[in-house]
């Protein structure tokens, strides 16, 4: 189907255009360039990567190793200068919302079971003038987004999932107190999103680059598309 075949579809909500890791097509993921694109193609949110360093500074990476070496194992000053810390990367993000993943991999050489990160992205968050409403924290690690709401219930949080969403899933997310749930693509259909927002929980997926698709789950009323081509994906919902 056309794109212009589903641009009649009547939308229930506003669509939020998420920016993955910035902009890559535009810029190096993860990078105040990458950040400053996706701000200024009009993304709605960025989403950006958390992890910690050596000496315990929060660093925006997406993999756990850098230039061979496990990024746990270096310090902020060992690292390339195009990774930016955490507190620049949210400077960079201002006129959009902030979508904070955090990483937490028991697979990872930089697996955190204590959840330092976790405290530490809610400790910055929380130093800075933006409402709380301004963030989003999610994580692949249930445990991690639990302990996130735990420290301030007042700062969003969503779960991320490479899996169908089961209704049980759903239920816990709901009790738990979080805002979101933030499935894989293909895995998203209509009834999903009806359930989620049914029970209250907003439902972003990761990762369209696809305008067509897009425009199929924006139809059903999804909340938010994280995409590598914010610009394509900004311009395509706009003329809607």
């Amino acid at each position: 189907m056309s794109t212009q075949g589903l641009r009649s579809v009547k939308f229930r909500r506003v669509t939020s255009v998420i920016a993955h890791r910035g902009a890559p097509r535009l810029a190096r993921e993860n990078t105040i360039e990458a950040f400053t694109a996706a701000v200024g193609v009009g993304a709605a949110g960025i989403e950006l990567d958390a992890r910690r360093t050596a000496d315990l500074v929060l660093v925006v990476h997406h993999d756990a190793h850098v230039a061979g070496r496990p990024l746990i194992e270096q310090t902020a000053a060992d690292l390339p200068p195009w990774i930016p810390t955490v507190v620049a990367a949210l400077d960079a993000c201002a006129g959009a919302f902030v979508n904070v993943e955090i990483k937490n991999d028991p697979g990872e050489p930089d697996f955190d079971p204590d959840e330092t990160v976790a405290a530490e992205v809610i400790a910055e968050l929380g130093r800075r003038s933006e409402a709380p409403e301004n963030w989003l924290i999610s994580s692949f690690r249930r445990e991690t987004v639990d302990r996130c709401r735990a420290l301030n219930p007042a700062i969003p949080t969503a779960w991320l999932t490479v899996n169908q969403v089961t209704a049980d899933e759903i239920e816990s997310l709901v009790a738990a107190g979080h805002a979101a749930v933030h499935p894989w693509v293909p895995t998203v259909d209509r009834g999903l999103i009806e359930r989620c927002h049914a029970a209250g929980l907003q439902v972003n997926t990761w990762t369209c680059n696809d305008p067509v698709r897009a425009i199929e789950l924006a139809g059903w009323g999804i909340d938010g598309i994280c995409t590598d081509e914010p610009d394509v994906m900004t311009a395509t919902l706009a003329e809607v």
